[in-house]
C-alpha cells in the first residue's frame, strides 16, 4: 500500500497529536500540548493519510546551530511517531525519506535529531554525533581543589525565573557559539525551559533560580527544582534536580556550582543533561562523588555531504578522499576529496581512488568533532584503503571542547 504524505494544516493538529500520543505513550497537559502547538512549523510537519486517518508523523525545527568554527542552518527533526496499528508497512521510512529530500530542497545540508529509541536511525544515515552524562552528586564532601576560580566581584542573588528570562537569554547568547551542538533559543523555547505549571513540575517543585552578577550584570544562572525529603531520624534528604548552568566565565560557573551543592537541606544533585567535558568534574577534590552514566544524545546526518564538509572548520589540515555510502540519499553517494585545513575546507566530486570507504552515518557522528572514526575503524565498520589517512581525518575532525546540546527539541 501506499500512504500519501503532505504537511498537516493547523485544523489536523489534534490527529497529529493524537498519533504521537499514542506512539510515545503520553497525555500532555492542556498547557503543555498549547506550547508546543505554538512551536509547530506547520509547514514542515508532514502526515502519511491512511484514507483520512493519519497514520504516521514527522516534524522539523528550523534551527541555528553551532558547528566546529562557526553556525549553520540545521533541520531539527522531531515528533517521529507511527500509529501502533500501522508499524511494519514502510511508512516510517516514507516519511524520513520524504523529509530528507525537503530538507535538501529548502537548502538546509544538515539534520539532527533525538532518538527515543537509539536503534532507529541509523539506517536513514543518522549518527550518534554528541554524548551527555548524567549523574548524581552526594553534597557531603564535595570541595573544589585548590586554585579554584573566584571573583570577589561576584555575588548570588536569588530570582524568580519567570521575571529573569532576559539576563537568561543574554547570558546564553554569550555562550552557545562555543560548544557544537547548541542552538539559538526561539520564543517558544524559552516557554517550554521556563514553563512551570503543575504538569511541568513533576512532584520535583517550582522551578527555582539562582544567578551570579556584579555591578556590570548577570555573568551566569542556574536553574533548577528541589524535592524536599527527610529521612526517619529527621535527616534532611533532599534532592536538587539540576536543568540548566550558564555561565560566560569560570569564575561565575563555579560560584553557581558552589551555589547548588551548599542547599540547605539538600543531600543530593541530580543533573540529567551535562557535557561529557564538564569542568564540575575537574573542579571536585573528590570525584567520585559524581556518579556519572553516559548516554547518546544529539544524532546528526549529512543531508549533502560536500557543502555540510565544507561548511564547518577542521583541527588539522587534511586531504582524503571519501567514498561515500548513502542508499537514503543517493546524491551522496559518490567518491568526494575533502581537503581542509585550519584556515578553510572544499569538498568536490572526484573519480580518483577512495582513501577510506565509510557509510554517511560515520560522517554524521563526527561531524560535530566527538571524534569517534577511529573507534568506528577498530569496530570494521570503516574500510581504510590508504594506511593512516582514518586517523588523519579523525584528527582534522576532532574539536575542543566535546558537542553537547543540553535541550531536547
Amino acid at each position: 500500500m501506499t500512504y500519501p504524505i503532505r504537511p498537516i494544516s493547523e485544523a489536523e493538529w489534534p490527529a497529529f497529536a493524537g498519533v504521537l500520543e499514542e506512539g510515545f505513550n503520553t497525555t500532555p497537559h492542556p498547557s503543555q500540548e498549547a506550547r508546543w502547538k505554538a512551536g509547530t512549523e506547520f509547514d514542515r510537519t508532514l502526515a502519511a493519510f491512511d484514507g483520512d486517518t493519519i497514520a504516521g508523523v514527522t516534524s522539523v525545527f528550523s534551527l541555528t546551530m553551532t558547528v566546529p568554527g562557526g553556525r549553520l542552518p540545521v533541520a531539527g527533526v522531531t515528533a517521529v511517531s507511527v500509529l501502533p496499528s500501522h508499524r511494519r508497512r514502510g511508512i516510517l521510512a516514507s516519511l524520513m525519506r520524504r523529509q530528507l529530500a525537503d530538507i535538501r530542497e529548502r537548502g538546509e545540508s544538515v539534520a539532527a535529531l533525538y532518538a527515543s529509541e537509539a536503534g532507529i536511525y541509523g539506517r536513514f544515515g543518522y549518527g550518534r554525533a554528541s554524548s551527555n552524562l548524567s549523574f548524581r552528586v552526594r553534597t557531603e564532601g564535595t570541595g573544589f581543589v585548590a586554585g579554584a576560580p573566584h571573583d570577589p566581584s561576584l555575588r548570588l542573588r536569588v530570582v524568580k525565573p519567570a521575571e529573569s528570562r532576559a539576563a537568561y537569554e543574554r547570558v546564553f547568547a554569550s555562550v552557545v557559539g562555543l560548544r557544537p551542538g547548541r542552538y539559538e533559543r526561539n520564543d517558544s523555547f524559552w516557554a517550554g525551559v521556563l514553563a512551570d505549571s503543575e504538569a511541568d513540575q513533576q512532584g520535583a517543585g517550582s522551578l527555582r533560580s539562582v544567578v551570579a552578577e556584579d555591578d556590570e550584570g548577570v555573568r551566569g544562572y542556574a536553574l533548577f527544582r528541589v524535592k524536599p525529603s527527610w529521612d526517619a531520624g529527621g535527616t534532611p534528604e533532599g534532592e536538587l534536580s539540576l536543568y540548566e548552568l550558564e555561565a560566560v566565565d569560570p569564575a561565575a560557573y563555579a560560584l553557581l556550582w558552589r551555589s547548588v551543592l551548599d542547599r540547605d537541606l539538600v543531600s543530593q544533585v541530580q543533573a540529567v543533561s551535562r557535557p561529557v567535558d564538564d569542568p564540575i568534574v575537574a573542579l571536585l577534590a573528590n570525584q567520585r562523588q559524581l556518579r556519572a552514566g553516559w548516554y547518546d544524545e544529539l544524532w546528526v546526518r549529512l543531508v549533502e555531504v560536500d557543502r555540510a564538509l565544507a561548511g564547518r572548520s577542521y583541527a588539522a589540515p587534511v586531504d582524503v578522499v571519501l567514498e561515500v555510502e548513502d542508499a537514503v540519499c543517493p546524491w551522496n553517494a559518490r567518491r568526494w576529496r575533502l581537503s581542509a585545513d585550519p584556515t578553510g575546507a572544499e569538498c568536490k566530486p572526484v573519480d580518483d581512488e577512495p582513501d577510506v570507504t565509510l557509510p554517511v552515518r560515520a560522517l554524521g557522528s563526527a561531524f560535530l568533532g566527538d571524534g569517534v572514526l577511529a573507534a568506528q575503524l577498530g569496530a570494521g565498520l570503516l574500510r581504510e584503503h590508504t594506511p593512516g589517512s582514518v586517523r588523519a581525518l579523525a584528527a582534522a575532525m576532532a574539536w575542543d571542547p566535546k558537542p553537547w546540546t543540553g535541550l531536547v527539541f
